[in-house]
This record gives structure tokens, sequence and C-alpha cells, in this order.
């Protein structure tokens, strides 16, 4: 044989073995949801006791017994599932574990987001979507929310992402997954064994006792960005161990603790991980009971953290004495561009506070302080008046001024149309009137950056409240960016002159 046709072999072998292999590890997958996961619910060591690297070696144990009889167990599955995939596969996963298939799946299993919300799924129908899951490739974002997984559910899901890599969006908020679903997910964030990033998993009771799982399987989880734990009842002891994770973690960007019971030295702990985290950037801790203790823990942090630009802490008893306490790390910090603080018990002295401290900070970045509950009064206007002729992209969101809500204030033009009738006037185009403050020519404006040139102009004359609006319609996602692409202009395609055709 000759050296091209001993390399053309070469190649036909390994693709041969590479599809061997991929179809074992696939029957593999397979094989492990349709068992029945015990090892949990049977095990007698109690919840508190165990941890993620005894669960990893009991697992890893489980599978070696399994692997060492690879060819008896999958003979079995194949008779059902080989050679067959997409909605034939679903559908003879659905009769084997005795569920009606679900139409929507099988009607939309080739796009990239499958929404299977409010389903009524249970933990048979989530067993029977997951082994059709395995071999899928189009599915990049999955939502299962409130379809009553619970965590023998979420087991079978973890298998399947252990072989599926497209996955990288799920949402499995509100289904009861309680600690022995926060443990199964989290060996997965331990072993680094799917390619998730971002994970709903609120409203599903996970308390102190799941919080050791998510604490351990974090501090080395480097996939993750995007994680929701909202809804959920971490309380005091549950605010140290996330506060550990978070020192320690180094792929989180948006964390949402939001609903929680975070307090006391929970709050203070969890807000001295916050000081060493250099990755996080944003961060909503809305609806917890930090208080005034933990505002000023939070202040300490900010203080020291160069990352974080987003901030709630909406609803967290810090009245004017916190809010002082948090200035102080305001006061040097030079990152955070956001920072919510409705509903908490202030008042315009708190108002006055935050907005001083923008204008002593020559280094502060924000752009929008929500304080909507919040009563000011003359002196709070004139003093925002002249922050924001040195800060106008800067953005205070407050009740209404001496007991006169803003919602009862008189009606004010519409900004757009204002903006079009100039326009109008000086035949000039919406679509150049946005693109001239665009810098990067990506048809997205940063809303301060729009803001601030909105504020800067004398041309057609707005206050704060109009931009204010004028941004909630450009940006009602509320992505940050003014996207100005369905304005733009099709300019007209000139065709091109006839040449004229000289004589030989």
């Amino acid at each position: 044989m000759n050296g091209q046709g001993g390399c053309l072999m070469l190649h036909v072998v390994y693709w041969a073995l590479r599809r061997s292999c991929i179809h074992i590890c696939r029957m593999n997958a397979i094989n492990l949801i349709l068992d029945q996961y015990g090892e949990m619910s049977g095990s007698s060591t109690p919840a508190e006791t165990r941890s993620l690297t005894d669960a990893t070696d009991n697992m890893e144990e489980k599978e070696k017994d399994e692997n060492s009889d690879t060819d008896l167990e999958i003979e079995d599955v194949e008779r059902s599932f080989t050679n067959i995939k997409g909605a034939d596969l679903y559908i003879e996963a659905c009769k084997l574990v005795g569920v009606v298939p679900v139409s929507y799946f099988i009607r939309n299993m080739e796009e990239p987001i499958m929404n299977l919300n409010h389903h009524g799924l249970g933990t048979k129908g989530t067993k029977a979507l997951a082994i059709a899951l395995v071999s899928n490739t189009t599915i990049t974002h999955l939502e299962l929310e409130d379809n009553w997984i619970l965590g023998e559910g979420t087991t079978y899901l973890v298998q399947m992402l252990r072989e599926n890599c497209y996955i990288q969006e799920l949402n499995i908020s509100n289904n009861r997954l309680d600690t022995d679903g926060a443990e199964a997910i989290c060996r997965m964030f331990f072993n680094n064994i799917s390619n998730i990033r971002a994970i709903q998993l609120a409203g599903n009771n996970f308390n102190d006792e799941s919080a050791i799982y998510f604490s351990e399987s974090l501090m080395t989880n480097y996939r993750v960005t995007e994680l929701d734990l909202s809804h959920n009842e971490f309380a005091e002891k549950g605010g140290e161990l996330l506060g550990q994770m978070l020192a320690n973690n180094e792929s989180l960007e948006v964390l949402n603790l939001s609903w929680n019971h975070l307090r006391m030295k929970g709050a203070v702990a969890f807000s001295a991980g916050l000081r060493a985290n250099g990755t996080l950037k944003i961060l909503d801790l809305a609806w917890n009971g930090f208080g005034n203790e933990g505002a000023l823990a939070l202040g300490e942090a900010l203080k020291v953290n160069n990352v974080l630009t987003e901030l709630d802490i909406s609803s967290n008893h810090i009245n004017n004495e916190g809010t002082v306490k948090l200035c102080k790390g305001l006061e040097v910090n030079g990152n955070l561009r956001i920072l919510k603080m409705a509903h908490n018990p202030m008042t315009v002295t708190s108002a006055i506070a935050l907005v001083t401290v923008v204008r002593k900070n020559s280094k502060s970045r924000i752009e929008e302080i929500n304080i909507s509950n919040v009563l000011v009064n003359e002196g709070f206007i004139k003093l925002l008046d002249l922050v924001c002729e040195i800060r106008p992209e800067l953005d205070v969101i407050f009740g209404g001024v001496g007991g006169h809500f803003t919602k009862k204030q008189e009606q004010r033009p519409d900004a757009m149309k204002l903006i079009q009738n100039y326009l109008d006037a000086h035949k000039l185009r919406l679509w150049d009137f946005f693109r001239n403050m665009d810098k990067d020519g990506n048809m997205k404006i940063p809303v301060a950056d729009f803001r601030r040139a909105m504020m800067q102009q004398s041309k057609i004359p707005l206050d704060r409240i109009q931009v204010r609006e004028l941004i909630r319609k450009l940006d009602n996602a509320q992505t940050g960016h003014v996207d100005y692409s369905r304005y733009k202009v099709q300019e007209p395609v000139q065709e091109p002159k006839e040449e004229e055709v000289e004589e030989v």
C-alpha cells in the first residue's frame, strides 16, 4: 500500500472510531438517564454532612462499575434507540417512560430556543425530554420553568448535559428542586461538565443546607457567568457560604439573590466576599434584610471592588443612617454605574447624601440612582440641577417634590415628537440625528452617552424627565443601550450608467 492509500485508510479508521465513541457516550448518557437514581434519596448520610467531593467520588465509582459492562448495558437500550433520533427518539422515550409527548417540543426541536415553561412535564416527562436532548445539536436555550421537575428530574437533566454541549442557557425555576436538586446541579458545576453559561434557579426552596453545595461547587466552576438564585430561602448561614464562594469565584458576572433572607452576619459576610471578588458586574440583592449593618459592609466592599457596575439593594430596611454608611464607599468608588435603593425607609436626607457624593467624587461613574419612593424638596432639586450641569449623564429617579408625586405633575410634550418636528423643520432625518451620537457606529448608543448628549444640546428644549421617558421608550428592554437600527434609512441604489460602446 502506498503512502497516500495508507493515510486514507487511517483517516477512515479514525472517523469510524470517533463515530463509535460518540455513539457509546450517547448510549451511556441515555442509559444513565433511564436508571432510577437511588444514590441521593437512598443515602443514609444527612444532607448537611455530605460534600460534593464525596458525591462525585460515588458517582465516578458507579460509572466505573457501569463502564466495566458497557456492552451488556447498551445492548438493551440500543434495541429501542439505535439509529433513531430527533422526534422519533423522543416519541420512543415517551412510550418507554409512559407519558404523552409534548407536541410543541416535536414541532420546534430544531429551533435554537425551546420554551416548555408551564407544560406540566413532571419527573417522567423530564426523563423523556432528557433522552431526546442527549443528541440534539440545535437547541441552545432551554426554558423549563414550573414543570414539577423535583430533585429526581434534575438528575436526568444533569446526565443529559454531560453529553449535550450545545445548551448554554437553562431556566429551571419554580420546580421544587429542594436540596437534592441543588446537589445534582452543583455536582455539574463542581466538575465543569457542561457548557451552561446562564442558569435560572429561582423559587426552588433552596436554603442554608443547599448553600454548602453552591458554595463548594462555584468556587471551582469557571463556566457559569449568569446565575439566578432569587426567591429562595438563603438566610444568615447561606449568606456566609455564598460570600465565601463569591470571594473565590472567577467567572460569575451576573448574580441575582433578590427575595431571600440575607441579613445580619450573613449580609456582612456576603459583602466581605464582594470585596474580594474580581469578576461580578451586576448584583441584585433586592428584598433581603441587609439593614444599616449590611449597608456599612457594602460600603466597605465598594471602597475596594472596582468591577461591579450595577447594584440593587431595594427594600433592605436601609434608612438615612445606612445610606450615609454606604456613601463612604461611594466616595472613592470609580466603577459603579447604577444604584437602586427604592422602597427603603429613607428621606430627602439620603437623597441629598447620594447626589452630594456623586458631585464630590471626581472618579464617580454613577449614571442612575433609583430612590423612587423618596419625596424630595426644592433644595434637593436645586442641588440636582447643579450636579447635572457637571454630570449631564446622571439620572435620579425620585418619588416627587414637596408631597406631590411625579405622576401628578403636568404632562410634558412627547420628546420624540419634539425631535421629529425639529428635524422636519430643518429637513433632516431621524437616522442621521441618532447616528451623529454613535461613536462606535454599531447603531447602539450607551444610555449614559445618549442622556448626556440630549441634556447638553440646546436646539430641542427637553428636561430630565422628558429625556428619561424618551430613553424608556427607546430602551424598553433595559439593555443599557439605545438601539436606533429601526430608524435606518435604506439609501437608494444607483443604477450603473450604460457605458458607450466604441465602434471598432
